[in-house]
Formats: structure tokens, sequence, C-alpha cells
């Protein structure tokens, strides 16, 4: 009994140091104990040892997640940036081929070329003989395509029909021309009532320029002046435009006039071209046609 008695009071005087000790803790006080100071300091330590490695970690992290996001949005970006070009280069063939398809358009329906059959054709495949420089196109003799027939662009004479089959044919390219294969052209002068004549008879490679031969020497031959089929010979019409003089020069022997002439159609990138037969439209045949219609 005294026991139970001894431990109650312990138990009491405990309860009370403690409720004093709290109530002593919890009043405003300007200084703390030395034991306060010792936890609060090491406590502070503590979470300062902790922290940082966490603190360091979790930069480490963030850091790679940021990288991440980086190389990703590069190649997002990267990706939509091939995606431009594609479209850029597209938008690019299919406005060339657009005023490709206008230039052939307008020249077929020129008065010039209303005098002649003409058929429209595009090249599908380039020899890769560079001797012969030539192309195949996709019109053939369905379509009333022949050997010989003048072949152009909307922007000049790019050769001649060299072989045709049913369904395709071959054109040899001005740059191909030689003298078993010479064109009769005239040089257009502004200033006089009467062109000069003379002979597509080959090409310079070093030049990158067609050799034009005169039939005699000229001194009124010049730079910057249009040459033009003349006709002569039966195989080309009259009056298709081949290119403009670059150079003049006289022969070695000074018994005529060399002159050198860039094309006016570029050899080099030939998608749609238009094949005339030289045999010119009869009139009366013009005016049934117009009349069935």
């Amino acid at each position: 009994m005294f026991d139970k008695k001894r431990r109650l009071f312990i138990i009491m005087i405990s309860l009370i140091i403690i409720v004093g000790l709290i109530g002593f803790t919890l009043r405003d006080r300007a200084n703390l104990t030395m034991v306060e100071d010792f936890v609060h300091d090491s406590v502070g330590w503590v979470q300062e040892i902790v922290n940082k490695p966490i603190a360091f970690t979790t930069g480490i992290v963030n850091n790679i997640k940021e990288v991440r996001n980086v190389y990703r949005e590069n190649q997002v970006l990267k990706s939509n940036l091939e995606e431009l070009r594609q479209l850029k280069y597209s938008n690019q063939e299919l406005t060339q081929e657009l005023e490709e398809l206008q230039e052939i358009l307008d020249k077929t329906e020129s008065d010039f070329l209303q005098n002649f059959d003409t058929i429209q054709a595009s090249v599908t495949a380039r020899s890769k003989d560079q001797w012969f420089k030539q192309v195949t196109i996709n019109k053939g003799t369905q379509d009333g395509v022949q050997p010989n027939m003048a072949v152009i662009t909307g922007s000049g004479m790019i050769g001649k029909v060299q072989t045709s089959s049913p369904f395709t044919s071959t054109v040899l390219l001005l740059n191909g021309f030689d003298r078993s294969n010479r064109i009769s052209v005239n040089v257009d002068l502004s200033d006089s009532d009467n062109d000069i004549s003379g002979f597509i008879v080959g090409y310079d490679e070093e030049r990158e320029l067609l050799v034009l031969e005169m039939n005699e020497s000229n001194s009124d031959v010049e730079e910057g002046q249009v040459v033009f089929s003349s006709g002569l010979g039966g195989m080309f019409p009259k009056g298709l435009e081949i290119g403009e003089i670059k150079e003049v020069q006289a022969d070695r022997y000074e018994l005529t006039t060399m002159a050198y002439v860039k094309p006016s159609a570029d050899l080099n990138d030939l998608n749609h071209v238009i094949v005339i037969d030289r045999a010119v439209i009869p009139v009366d045949a013009e005016q049934e046609g117009e009349e069935s219609s």
C-alpha cells in the first residue's frame, strides 16, 4: 500500500515538473538555454549536411531532364526544318514547271505556230553518253512525230527528232550538232532590211556556245544579235529562235565570219517541249476544221 502511494506521488511530482518545463520553454524569451542552443545547432548542422547532397542530386536530375527536353525539341525542330526545306524545294520545282508549261502554252498559241502542227511532249530520259547529247520524249509515230522535226521550248529551239518509235522519240540537242546536222540560219540585223545567212556547224565545248559560220565575211555581225532558222533546206520552219551571238571573229583566211551563239533555251534543264511538223497547215484545212467544230 505504501509503495503504491509512493509511486503515485513520484508520478505526480514528475508531471508537475514536466508541465513546468513545458511552460518555461513556451514563454517568450530572448535567450535560449544551453541545451536548446545545442539541440538547435545540431539539428541545423544535420539538416545542412543532409540537404546539400539532396540539392546536388536534385540539380543533376533536373539538368539531365532539361538536356533531354532540349534534345527532343532540337530533334523536332530539325524535322520541321527538313520538312520546310522539302516544301520549299517542291514549291520551287512546281513554280518552275508551271512557268515552263505557261511558256509552252503561250508559244503554242502564238501566231507563228498557228501555221504548223505542234505536238507537246515531256522529256522522260537524258542520254548518259555525253558524245551524242540526246534526250528521250514520250511521243512517237503514234502521235505524228517523225525524224528531222524541229523541237523547241518556250524559250527557243533545242534540236531535232533523230529517231522515232511508236511511243517515244530521241531528240538530238543543238550541242550535239555538227556539219552533218547543220542548220541554215539568218542573223537578225535591226538596222538593215537584209539578214545575214549562215550555218550552225557545231558546238564549242570550251566556250559552251554554238558555232555559227557565215556564208561570207560580214562586218555587220555583232554581239547581241539574234539568230533564227532560215527555213532553207526544207528541214526546219523559218523563224525559230536559236540563240544570241556572244562573240564574233574572222576565220583564219578572213574569207568568212565566225560567231559563237548562246542557245536561247537551257539545254541542261528540259522538261516539256514542242515538236513542230515542218509541213504548213493548209488554210482550207483550217477553215474546214473551224466549220466542223
